[in-house]
């Protein structure tokens, strides 16, 4: 497989980013925070810093702000375009634009590079002030609390009185759940897609893969290596693996099938590329080394393995139990990741523990991922949701 070819705008067609709908160009910006940031582990950072984004305008009540959170492989960028000449744009730009499901004429929507990220937030790959060298495995452990604490921090610095919404799909979905619990009177509204509660053992086990692919890599060397180098095979690899788990067999067999490479015609008793299936999962990894830190793989990865609602509560039920948000869980048919019944399962804990809460399963064959891909039915859902007007909250406790 290759890139998809960039072809420029016929005459008189405005360009894509000038589009009805599209947020057009956009940049980021940096929230540097002097003051020392303690982990849940109870290790600290002098300080650290958060790239984000933001798409329209916040309003005077400053309550019309929206989170959106990333999954593992994500960033800041989520709609808009850097430049004319980029050949995608953000990665939910289908979701997030004037007049879509998510619509920037309304709403104030924030998206930032999660804390122990690499894409411009505080990680890894950051230098040390006290070494001058990259953190590596020296950074502190970072769990999906941690994450939603620094995420908070920006949002007071941008202002944001209270948040119309939180949402987020795969990782993202967790760190809205947990944001939920951690500021519940902050967040009115949850919207969590192809996510769980806690990771089961099968999704633990492909992350270890993913580790050790990255480890058993001599040049990982035990997380010490320059900017640009380290393990890129074996990154490469832990990519390629993932993004098995992230597709259903039935859209790699309508996308690939059995078909051949055409260099594949000849000698077929050999390991090189024969199949086009093969040829894009070496694309997938190539293109993710360039983008991504290895480090940063393994303390996200094992962020997701600790997140554990109820173990950390004593129950599902107890986790839930500060929430004020009105949550929708939205599972995908053919999710064997983060399973339909794991998002289900979201759902009727908050009922049980007497909160306002729906689920909604829609039905695919695009696998994990579903919550990204273009779907007139997703994005019914998700502006439904955000702009009915919300039900009365009343005071039972007098």
């Amino acid at each position: 497989m290759t890139d998809d070819v960039e072809t420029q705008p016929a005459p008189g067609v405005a360009p894509r980013h000038l589009a009805p709908g599209e947020v057009g160009l956009v940049a980021p910006h940096d929230f540097v925070c002097a003051e020392p940031f303690i982990f849940k582990s109870g290790q600290t950072l002098p300080g650290f810093t958060l790239r984000y984004e933001t798409y329209g305008a916040l309003n005077a009540a400053r309550d019309n702000a929206i989170l959106i959170c990333h999954a593992l492989s994500g960033d800041h960028h989520c709609a808009g375009w850097h430049s004319a000449d980029d050949k995608k744009p953000g990665w939910w730009n289908n979701l997030i634009g004037p007049g879509k499901a998510v619509d920037t004429g309304r709403f104030f929507v924030i998206c930032a590079n999660v804390l122990g990220g690499c894409q411009g937030s505080t990680g890894p790959s950051s230098v040390n002030p006290e070494t001058g060298r990259p953190y590596g495995v020296a950074f502190p452990f970072v769990t999906i609390l941690d994450m939603v604490r620094a995420q908070k921090l920006l949002l007071d610095h941008l202002g944001v009185a209270s948040l119309h919404a939180v949402i987020g799909g795969s990782m993202g979905g967790m760190t809205a759940l947990q944001f939920s619990i951690t500021y519940p009177a902050f967040t009115r509204r949850v919207l969590a897609m192809a996510t769980t509660s806690r990771e089961g053992a099968q999704a633990i086990a492909f992350n270890e893969v993913g580790r050790q692919a990255i480890m058993q890599d001599p040049d990982w060397n035990r997380g010490d290596y320059a900017k640009g180098g380290g393990p890129r095979v074996g990154l490469a690899i832990a990519r390629m693996m993932a993004h098995i788990t992230y597709v259903s067999d039935a859209s790699m067999d309508r996308k690939f099938g059995r078909r051949k490479k055409d260099s594949a015609a000849g000698d077929a008793y050999n390991f090189d590329v024969q199949f086009e299936v093969e040829s894009y999962l070496r694309h997938q990894g190539q293109a993710f080394i360039n983008r991504f830190d290895a480090n940063s793989y393994l303390y996200i990865t094992r962020a997701l393995d600790h997140f554990d609602l109820a173990q950390a509560h004593g129950s599902l039920e107890a986790a839930f139990a500060p929430v004020q948000a009105e949550t929708l869980a939205v599972g995908f048919t053919s999710d064997w990741l983060f399973p339909p019944e794991q998002n289900r399962t979201i759902a009727h804990a908050l009922l049980r523990a007497g909160k306002r809460a729906s689920y909604a399963e829609l039905s695919t064959d695009l696998g994990h991922d579903s919550f990204l891909l273009e779907s007139e039915e997703l994005y019914a859902l998700v502006r439904s949701f955000l702009e009915r007007q919300e039900p009365p909250v009343f005071d039972f406790s007098i």
